[in-house]
């Protein structure tokens, strides 16, 4: 009798581990997960970001632009970082050209520097998700605990990035839809979108809004004025596309709760950022988020914790790759 239901126990561990796998199985991410095979990997991580950052302030918006990105496309398995010969790869799509080089150097210098006291233990994409939480830190944002035992992924196609990421036009509804796909929430959404206070933008990312809004209004009502004045003269129409701007027009360097002030403003730079507060769905987050910091840093890091549980690789799913452009095959 004792040996049956040890025999059953058995069977029913198996099945629920079988299960846990099947599911993409995000149960399986822990904090302590490199313990034992690498116990000093978050502050090899640190250290080589923190060098970085001493070299170039870019090294923030681009690192954490880059984790979201990524995030969106495959899920969180550093499958941006790859590099094709055939220029067909993630990081080749159109909507992935902006993307910061010192993002990508920050995770490739911090890989050398893991790789060099554990050697093909650590993957690009926990590695990366450490870098998006220190960048972070840095920029005076809240501290957090990041969950690791991703693997990188295996797959990696331009072809496959077009309708997966945000664009700046989006309504909430648009939005909360493609969030939502990922386990997101609308309050994910917004703070999230706190990361616009960081880094810049290129002009005919939002020229829409200053020279062709409607047919009744070419510049859109929700801009304050000035706002909208001073972005024209940074961003004339016809400007050379390479030009970019601030995104925040306060306070460009830290993560803070004044992008949230700044919407309430009629400062938001992209009709997806303004919508927040205009939509009176989101506004009163919005408003929660510019009068308390506190709120704003408590949703930022659950929303964090979450993007990094995207469609994560783990156990016997995907590689360790030893070059974080290269698949190992």
């Amino acid at each position: 009798m004792k040996m049956c239901r040890a025999l059953l126990l058995m069977v029913v561990v198996v099945v629920m581990l079988v299960n846990m796998q099947g599911r993409g199985s995000e149960a399986q991410l822990v904090e302590n997960f490199y313990s034992s095979s690498c116990p000093n990997v978050e502050s090899i991580v640190k250290q080589a970001v923190s060098t970085k950052f001493s070299q170039t302030f870019t090294t923030i918006p681009a690192t954490l632009r880059l984790f979201f990105h990524d995030c969106f496309v495959e899920g969180c398995d550093a499958s941006v970082m790859i590099t094709s010969p055939n220029g067909d790869a993630e990081k080749d799509s159109s909507d992935n050209l902006s993307l910061a080089g010192d993002g990508f150097d920050t995770v490739i210098k911090a890989k050398q520097a893991v790789e060099a006291q554990c050697p093909a233990v650590v993957s690009c994409a926990d590695i990366l998700a450490l870098a998006a939480r220190d960048v972070v830190v840095l920029g005076g944002g809240p501290d957090f605990n990041v969950e690791l035992g991703r693997r990188d992924g295996l797959v990696s196609k331009a072809s496959r990035v077009a309708g997966n990421l945000p664009e700046p036009s989006f309504d909430l509804k648009q939005l909360n839809t493609m969030f939502s796909k990922h386990n997101l929430t609308q309050t994910d959404v917004i703070a999230l979108s706190g990361a616009h206070t960081l880094g810049f933008s290129h002009c005919n990312r939002f020229a829409d809004r200053l020279y062709s809004f409607s047919s009744s209004s070419a510049v859109d009502p929700s801009l304050d004025p000035d706002y909208a004045k001073q972005l024209m003269s940074a961003c004339p129409k016809d400007v050379d596309p390479r030009i970019a701007i601030d995104m925040d027009p306060r306070n460009s360097t830290n993560v803070d709760n004044v992008y949230y002030q700044n919407l309430v403003a009629g400062k938001g730079l992209f009709t997806s950022d303004e919508v927040l507060f205009s939509d009176s769905a989101s506004q009163s987050t919005v408003v929660d988020f510019a009068n308390s910091p506190g709120e704003f840093s408590g949703a930022f890091i659950t929303a964090m914790r979450k993007l990094g549980r995207v469609d994560v690789k783990t156990g016997s799913e995907g590689e360790i790759r030893t070059d974080c452009t290269a698949f190992n095959s």
